[in-house]
C-alpha cells in the first residue's frame, strides 16, 4: 500500500532533519540496506567454511578432535551461508547493485576517479 502524500511528506521531514541534525548517520543509512549485510555475512561465511575444511583436511589423521571441530565449523558457515544467500534471494536486483556505492572500498575509489577526472578538466582547459 503506497504512502499518502502527507505520509511522504512526513517521511521527507524526518529525513531532512536527520541529514541536518547527523550527516554521517544520514549517508550511513541511506547507502546501506539489509542486502549490503547479508552480502558480507555471504562472504564470511565462505572463509568460514573453507576455513574448517582445512582444519579437516590438515589435522583430521593426528588429532580427531580437531577434525571434528573442522566439521562443525564447515557444517555452522554452511548453515549462514545458507540463510543470507536466500535472504539476497528476495533482493530485486537494484538492491544487490545499489550495495556498490555504499561497499567502504568502492566509494573512496570512485571518490579518487572524480577528483582525478576534475584534475584532467581543469589541466586540459589550462593548456587550451
Amino acid at each position: 500500500m503506497p504512502l499518502s502524500e502527507h505520509e511522504q511528506r512526513v517521511l521527507a521531514e524526518l529525513e531532512e532533519s536527520l541529514t541536518r541534525l547527523d550527516p554521517q548517520l544520514a549517508k550511513s543509512a541511506h547507502d546501506k540496506n539489509v542486502y549490503v549485510h547479508a552480502g558480507r555475512r555471504v562472504r564470511q561465511s565462505i572463509v568460514g567454511f573453507v576455513a574448517g575444511l582445512i582444519v579437516l583436511v590438515l589435522y583430521f589423521s593426528r588429532n580427531i578432535w580437531l577434525g571434528l571441530l573442522g566439521v562443525a565449523v564447515m557444517f555452522l558457515s554452511a548453515i549462514l551461508l545458507e540463510r543470507n544467500v536466500r535472504l539476497l534471494g528476495k533482493a530485486s536486483w537494484r538492491d544487490v547493485t545499489r550495495r556498490a556505492a555504499a561497499d567502504d572500498v568502492v566509494a573512496p575509489v570512485g571518490a579518487r576517479t572524480a577528483l582525478f577526472r576534475d584534475w584532467l578538466s581543469r589541466y586540459r582547459h589550462k593548456t587550451q
